[in-house]
């Protein structure tokens, strides 16, 4: 594999691990847990993993470890870091016991169930220290939830002599590593489960979880790409970019992006719901901003969308909380895509219907077709930033034919989604999951099962973090999917008493109006000469001698 420079000065790099997983290791347990809501109901599900105790690491004394086998799954969508909870958890496995083994499913927790494998060597693993992407091993998005997926497992692990596999993934993810360690308990298989925090998102957080991984980094580079696109705008002076960013489930991202580039208006998809907005209210409140402006001289702004705000639009999310038990009634499974609107439409209610029907024809027939894998509307497919730019329109029309608005209005349209998920991380998060590889590692070798590995204190030095693990089950809440009640990992959404959106909520209207701009750069603005220094391979190949 042909390397950049950049690449080869990164591999060099030498990740940062908190004090109490440096060297020898000892496990502390905290106190018991519980569920953060409908605790009968978890701990009926499962009996063999609730309950217990938080778990942190702190330096103890060496001592000798059998030899075992551990396998790692990479699961879902791709965060930068994912290489570096590989490479923590074969370093540390390697340092309890150099005859142990790892080996990495292909494309993700389908690869356990195909028995679809590698090894995972220091060759193979060298290559990809400190890298962006998946792609040692690959992703997947299989659910495992059927006892057949679990036994199918089960018999590639006996093969391979695995005492532990390593689920990254996120809630989904992780609440299927929850179910597999339940189940494997149950049986009295001897096969530990443990999970990490993964997901650009930010969602998969709480008390215990302080980030996901990939989230500094995914930020850091959206902001970046907004940065120079707000330095465009304000040199040209002439358009309004509506850049809409990954977060479906909660607008983390966009809050973020905003607190680092100060854009002209950011939507956050839980405010929307909290005040009940309409999409009209939505769009009003962006063409106001608009004509703001443009009374000042300036036809030009800035406009950062959550890729989920239309799910948090109480009346669109009324109506898509009828449309997924609508398309998960069994007769719905029979029907072809051209009939399933129809199908949709004479089962919704009179309210319902009216909304469904006040839509754009393209975002209604969308909201009733694609499903993910979860049975969730895939709204990242919904292109919502040129919708609101083309409300935006007609609403600046209505405006200017009232006197209301005095400019003009010509709008871009941006959707940063894969140019985050796969970029070379940050030091923090290179960092951060090198250590959650290695709280993997030892929470193997203090013999857990349906933990996470977490690693917390994070905005004090690296050394000072303090690394552990946590039982999946206290994460756990009861909610409805597809049509059933299922135990799944409570995501986090923007708190609007947080001090984050409070101090976006304390400037917004400034930014709205002024040109207040902010431009962090790129995120590997930094290092050797080697790296920040080099031509153009054009100028180089141009003057090669």
């Amino acid at each position: 594999m042909e390397k950049s420079a950049l690449q080869i000065a990164r591999a060099a790099y030498q990740p940062k691990l908190p004090r109490g997983l440096k060297g020898a290791v000892k496990a502390v347990e905290g106190a018991a847990t519980q569920s953060v809501d409908n605790q009968e109901e978890i701990k009926a599900l499962f009996p063999n993993t609730y309950g217990m105790p938080l778990v942190e690491f702190v330096p103890g004394e060496e001592k000798s470890y059998e030899p075992m086998n551990v396998g790692i799954i990479l699961s879902g969508g791709q965060a930068p870091g994912g290489h570096n909870v590989i490479t923590g958890l074969f370093d540390a496995v390697k340092r309890l016991n150099p005859a142990n083994r790892l080996y990495g499913f292909i494309l993700g927790p389908g690869g356990l169930v195909d028995h679809n494998y590698m090894e995972l060597t220091k060759e193979i693993v060298d290559e990809y220290r400190n890298t962006g992407g998946f792609d040692m091993i690959g992703s997947g998005r299989t659910k495992l939830e059927k006892v057949e997926q679990f036994e199918k497992g089960l018999e590639i692990i006996r093969e391979l002599g695995i005492k532990a596999i390593v689920i990254i993934g996120g809630d989904d993810s992780n609440t299927n590593a929850c179910v597999l360690a339940e189940y494997y308990a149950a049986k009295n298989y001897g096969v530990q489960v443990i999970g990490c925090p993964k997901t650009i998102d930010g969602d998969l957080k709480n008390d215990q979880i302080e980030t996901s991984f990939g989230f500094d980094t995914a930020c850091k580079t959206y902001s970046e790409l907004i940065g120079n696109i707000e330095r465009d705008c304000n040199s040209a002076r002439k358009y309004w970019h509506f850049i809409k960013v990954m977060g479906r489930s909660a607008s983390h991202i966009a809050l973020e992006c905003a607190l680092q580039t100060q854009p002209n208006i950011c939507l956050v998809s839980e405010e929307i719901e909290e005040k009940a907005m309409s999409l009209d209210d939505i769009v009003a409140y962006i063409a106001n901003a608009v004509a703001v402006r443009a009374a000042d001289g300036n036809n030009f702004g800035t406009v950062v969308i959550p890729e989920g705000v239309i799910e948090f639009i109480p009346a669109i999310k009324k109506l898509i909380a009828q449309l997924n038990d609508v398309l998960a009634l069994p007769e719905a499974k029979n029907i072809s895509r051209d009939e399933q609107v129809d199908f949709a439409k004479s089962h919704l209610t009179a309210e319902n219907l009216a909304v469904f029907n006040s839509l754009p024809e393209g975002v209604a027939r969308q909201l009733a077709l694609d499903r993910d894998p979860h049975g969730n509307v895939q709204v990242s497919l919904i292109e919502t930033e040129k919708l609101l730019s083309e409300m935006v329109a007609k609403k600046l029309d209505a405006m200017k034919a009232e006197g209301k608005f005095v400019g003009k209005f010509a709008a871009q349209h941006h959707f940063f989604g894969y140019e985050g998920r796969c970029a070379a991380p940050s030091n923090f998060d290179a960092d951060y999951c090198y250590a959650l590889g290695t709280s993997a590692a030892q929470l193997i070798a203090a013999g857990k099962t349906g933990y996470m590995a977490i690693v917390k204190n994070t905005t004090a030095p690296a050394d000072e973090w303090k690394a552990g693990g946590v039982p999946i089950t206290m994460m756990m809440n009861m909610e409805k999917r597809n049509g059933e009640m299922k135990p799944v990992i409570r995501k986090a959404l923007v708190e609007l008493d947080g001090k984050p959106f409070k101090t976006f909520a304390a400037q917004r209207d400034r930014w709205a109006r002024e040109t207040a701009y902010v431009y962090p750069g790129p995120i590997q603005y930094w290092g050797p000469t080697e790296v920040c220094d080099q031509p153009t391979k054009t100028l180089a190949l141009e003057q090669s001698k």
